[in-house]
């Protein structure tokens, strides 16, 4: 009778250990791909530092699937191959709301969980992490048209440089900036698109200056490079005004040629966007699934101050 029961708690032991080796095992396999807009613009880069950062904390296997460019096809293919590639969940920056959506609906239908980062897209996820561009749009505004007023500049024609016709995040941006001019003098022409490239958009810029404008805003990095590197061109005399934060954004600021940009918070997004994403997958309750990640300004001062932080710290 002893032996009856020593033999059954001693199996019911190895099925218990089996059980819970096979859930940590399951664990340790969960796959997690970030699909960005593209490779190239640095802000995407800090989206995958912080994501791996995530991953490495939670010992997941992880991988950036990054298109070249920003292409709808591109980045719909990347999705394809994360399915084939046995993905449990996609953080992704959607191009465009519509463009992925189906693509996105496919991983789904495969049990596959779907965060978003930065610009989600027409398909509900368990979550986004993201800034509320339409807010940091007004904030860019609001910088441009202090800093006339404090010129005495009331009046004139104002450039916008956007991404496209369909990057959600981006014509966010621009309808809160044009929003801070409501009630003004000042005309906000019609939006140039330069595809987020920076020598797209540098033309552009230049064209807007060749019009007479008093300010131009780039809605991303790409187009605020492009602006900054127009103003810098023409010897100054144009407010610009953008977005994202990159060495040559910095550079911009530094010599005067860009007055600010918006800094938006990419590793965040990617870190906080993982950490989701796994928990997702494990079943567990996400915390806050709809998440402001904020932005800063960046601007001269703001930089010296930093430089005099970094000089006290070393």
């Amino acid at each position: 009778m002893k032996r009856k029961l020593v033999a059954t708690l001693l199996a019911t032991a190895m099925t218990s250990s089996l059980i819970f080796g096979a859930t940590a095992m399951a664990e340790e396999d969960i796959s997690v791909i970030l699909i960005t807009m593209d490779s190239i613009d640095q802000h995407w880069v800090s989206v995958d530092a912080g994501a791996q950062k995530a991953a490495e904390e939670l010992g997941v296997t992880y991988q950036w699937m990054a298109p070249d460019k920003k292409d709808d096809a591109q980045q719909i293919e990347r999705v394809n191959n994360a399915i084939a590639a046995g993905a449990d969940a996609i953080v992704i920056a959607a191009n465009g709301p519509d463009a992925v959506t189906a693509a996105l609906e496919e991983a789904q239908a495969e049990g596959i969980k779907i965060v978003y980062v930065d610009s989600p897209a027409n398909l509900e996820a368990e979550a986004t992490f993201s800034t509320d561009n339409e807010a940091a749009g007004k904030l860019a505004g609001e910088e441009m048209l202090k800093e006339l007023e404090a010129q005495g500049i009331t009046e004139g024609s104002i450039g916008i440089v956007n991404v496209n016709a369909s990057t959600d995040s981006a014509l966010k941006r621009e309808a809160g900036f044009r929003s801070a001019f409501e009630g003004t003098d000042f005309e906000l022409l019609e939006t140039q698109y330069g595809e987020g490239d920076a020598a797209k958009s540098q033309d552009i810029a230049d064209n807007y200056i060749t019009q007479g404008v008093v300010g131009i805003f780039g809605t991303n990095e790409g187009s605020t490079v492009g602006v900054g590197n127009a103003i810098k061109g023409a010897g100054g005399g144009v407010i610009g005004v953008g977005f994202d934060k990159s060495d040559a954004i910095l550079s911009l600021i530094e010599d005067g040629s860009l007055l600010c940009a918006m800094a938006q918070n990419p590793d965040v997004m990617g870190y906080e966007g993982v950490k989701a994403a796994v928990a997702a997958v494990k079943g567990e309750e996400i915390p806050e699934t709809n998440v402001d990640t904020g932005v800063s300004v960046l601007n001269a001062e703001s930089l010296a101050a930093e430089g005099e932080t970094e000089a006290v710290t070393e």
